[in-house]
């Protein structure tokens, strides 16, 4: 089947239509929802003003609060006690692992599991520091492990009795914490829960569906194209390489901007998003909202100049010296426009969000989208 023709989209349009495509127009009723739309919810450890996930879920999950998306993961609050019962393995809907082309941490629908298996089993086969091929020494100490949490339960790295050090690609740290992290990337163990962000592991029988776990793994192709789908769900107006059209031509539709660039393409199932935002039959909220680092809305550069002329990178591994924004700013979104970002940090001691740099186009007052996020972190 070949490729539609193109269809035309002015760039206000193009604007609107990625807008109501990322879940920014109307928000999702539940996470369930969000993560089947967009494939994965992003996860990151650093907590400025907010984590990652937090920042991408509150602007999609209609009524989100702060720990939601692992509460929805794992049944209970990080903060909960040790014994707190955890979601059953059949009521599971989604589990973390890493991203198959970043190496980065994500929430996926249970779904995406046997499409994860290549890249686990070839993780499991290459030697290397992080995630690699298990040492003899690692082996033996992975059997020990593996049998105490089946004996004991899900279990993290200090829980277990051996107080030998060793590098993972790294640093120096706990062996057990090596070898749970690599069992983890090779898909052998699954985070059960967290305490406080710290990772406690399980065998994936006890945290998967079993229907799930029992698929096949899909044929190289499969999974080649259930991996192109991923980035075209995740960010819904993309663009592609030859390969990526070839597996996903039955699905998506080109669309040609006024700027002469290269063809853009979106989903055929959206079209009828694209026929609302060419007849702006959705508002958008004019109230400018504080968007993540990292929003699938924000993280095509390339896309994000031709849509809306906005130059923006993430900072955090910026050396101080060549920030431009600051360690972590927020870019600012007010209706369909993207008008500037604000640098936050949270003091946890005073309980206050404060403002450490901001630039924002004169006529958005801004100082709302800050109180709203300070009252969702319970700040002042």
């Amino acid at each position: 089947m070949s490729l539609p023709s193109p269809l035309f989209v002015d760039t206000a349009t193009a604007r609107r239509f990625a807008l109501l495509t990322t879940g920014l127009g109307e928000p999702f009723p539940d996470i369930d929802t969000a993560l089947e739309h967009h494939g994965f919810i992003q996860i990151d450890p650093i907590n400025v003003c907010g984590r990652m996930q937090e920042h991408i879920a509150r602007n999609r999950v209609r009524d989100y609060r702060q720990g939601d998306l692992h509460r929805h993961l794992h049944g209970i609050a990080d903060d909960a006690p040790r014994g707190t019962p955890l979601k059953p393995a059949e009521a599971r809907t989604a589990f973390e692992h890493f991203h198959p082309g970043r190496i980065v941490l994500a929430a996926f629908t249970a779904e995406a599991w046997p499409y994860l298996q290549p890249i686990m089993k070839l993780r499991a086969r290459h030697p290397g520091d992080w995630g690699g091929k298990l040492t003899p020494d690692e082996r033996r100490l992975a059997t020990r492990i593996l049998r105490e949490i089946k004996q004991r339960g899900p279990l993290a790295s200090e829980d277990i009795d051996h107080n030998v050090t060793t590098h993972n690609g790294w640093t120096t740290a706990r062996a057990t914490k090596v070898v749970m992290d690599k069992l983890f990337a090779h898909g052998r163990l699954l985070i059960a829960r967290r305490i406080h962000g710290r990772r406690v592991y399980d065998v994936p029988e006890n945290l998967l569906p079993a229907a799930i776990l029992q698929q096949r793994p899909p044929t190289a192709r499969a999974a080649a194209r259930w991996q192109a789908d991923l980035k075209l769900r995740q960010h819904r107006l993309v663009t592609l390489k030859r390969d990526e059209l070839a597996l996903l031509k039955n699905q998506i539709q080109p669309l040609k901007l006024p700027d002469g660039g290269p063809l853009l393409y979106g989903r055929r199932d959206d079209l009828e998003l694209l026929e609302k935002a060419r007849d702006r039959e959705i508002d958008l909220p004019p109230e400018p909202r504080l968007l993540a680092p990292l929003d699938p809305l924000i993280l095509d550069r390339v896309i994000l100049q031709r849509l809306w002329n906005f130059d923006y990178t993430w900072e955090v591994y910026t050396p101080a010296a060549k920030r431009r924004r600051g360690y972590y700013a927020l870019p600012v979104l007010a209706a369909d426009q993207l008008v500037g970002h604000v640098d936050l940090k949270a003091d946890r001691q005073t309980g206050q969000l404060n403002v450490v740099g901001r630039k924002v186009r004169r006529g958005h007052r801004f100082a709302p989208a800050i109180t709203e996020l300070a009252r969702f972190l319970g700040l002042k």
